[in-house]
C-alpha cells in the first residue's frame, strides 16, 4: 500500500533509540525527510549514517522551550517543507511519590507536556500559514489511560498529554490539522532494560499482557506512518492504544 509519504517532511523527537528511533526509521522507509531530535549526538549520527540523506540528526534538549520551537524551522530550512511531527520524548522518573522531589514533577511535565505544546504550537502555525494542514502525532502510554503506581508524576504527563491531544485535535481541525495520540504498553526497548534481563520480572510482567509478549520497537512504525499519511485525513482526536492487549483486561 502506497502511503503517499515520500518527500514529505517530519520531526521525530526522542528519536535516538527505542520507539523514536524505530518511528525515524519508518519514516524514512516510506520515503519521508525526518528531522531526528535528541540529547544523543552520537546516537543520532548513528541513525542517520544509513538513511541515504533522509534523516537529518538535530541535538534538541526538550526541557529547553526555545530549542523545541527551533525544530520547526529546522525542517524548514533543510527541507523546504513540514507535513508532520512524532511528539515521542519523554522521561518516566519511577519512585514513591511520597518520597519524591516536587522537581522530578516539574522535569517530567517540562519533557512530557510542555515539549509536546510547544512543538505542536510551532509546526501548526506554519501548517496554517501553508493552507495545507498536517499531521501531529503524540506518544503517549497506556498510563495516558490508568494510573500506575511508581510512576505517579509520569502518569500525570501523560494523561494530560491525552487531553491535550483531544483539545488541539477539536481546535485545529478546522485548518485541516490533525492530532492524534498512540499509547503503546510494554515495548522492548532500553527503557524495560531491568525487566527484560530478569527471568521472573520478566514472567511476571508478561502474564499482564494477553499476547504474553512485549511489543517491538518495529511493530510502533507502520501505525506512525499511517497516522502521518493522507489515509488518515479523516482521523483525529484519537487514542490508538497497542500494548498487546494489557488495558482490555485491566
Amino acid at each position: 500500500m502506497d502511503l503517499q509519504l515520500t518527500d514529505t517532511v517530519a520531526i521525530v523527537t526522542g528519536a535516538s533509540r527505542g520507539l523514536g528511533r524505530a518511528a525515524a526509521e519508518a519514516l524514512a522507509g516510506e520515503g519521508a525527510r525526518v528531522v531526528a531530535a535528541a540529547r544523543s549526538a552520537d546516537a543520532l549520527e548513528d541513525l542517520a549514517a544509513g538513511s541515504a540523506g533522509r534523516i537529518c540528526p538535530v541535538r534538541c534538549d526538550m526541557r529547553d522551550a526555545a530549542e523545541v520551537a527551533g525544530l520547526a524551522e529546522v525542517a524548514i530550512e533543510r527541507f523546504g517543507r513540514l507535513d508532520c511531527v512524532v511528539n515521542n520524548a519523554g522521561i518516566a522518573p519511577a519512585g514513591t511519590f511520597l518520597d519524591q522531589d516536587l522537581e522530578v514533577l516539574a522535569e517530567v511535565v517540562a519533557v512530557n507536556v510542555t515539549a509536546p505544546a510547544v512543538l505542536s504550537q510551532a509546526a501548526a502555525r506554519h501548517f496554517v500559514d501553508s493552507g495545507q494542514g498536517g499531521s501531529i502525532i503524540n506518544v503517549g502510554s497506556t498510563s495516558s489511560l490508568k494510573g500506575k503506581p511508581l510512576l505517579a508524576a509520569y502518569s500525570a504527563s501523560k494523561g494530560a498529554l491525552a487531553r491535550l491531544t483531544e483539545a488541539l485535535a477539536a481546535e485545529w481541525a478546522r485548518y485541516g490539522i490533525r492530532v492524534n495520540m498512540i499509547a503503546p504498553g510494554a515495548f522492548a526497548t532500553e527503557a524495560q532494560a531491568q525487566v527484560l534481563a530478569d527471568e521472573k520480572m520478566l514472567a511476571a510482567r508478561l502474564r499482564k499482557i494477553p499476547l504474553r509478549r512485549m511489543g517491538e520497537p518495529a511493530e510502533l512504525g507502520p501505525l506512525v506512518c499511517y497516522l502521518a499519511s493522507p489515509l488518515a485525513a479523516f482521523v483525529t482526536g484519537s487514542c490508538f492504544v497497542i500494548d498487546g492487549g494489557e488495558v482490555s483486561k485491566l
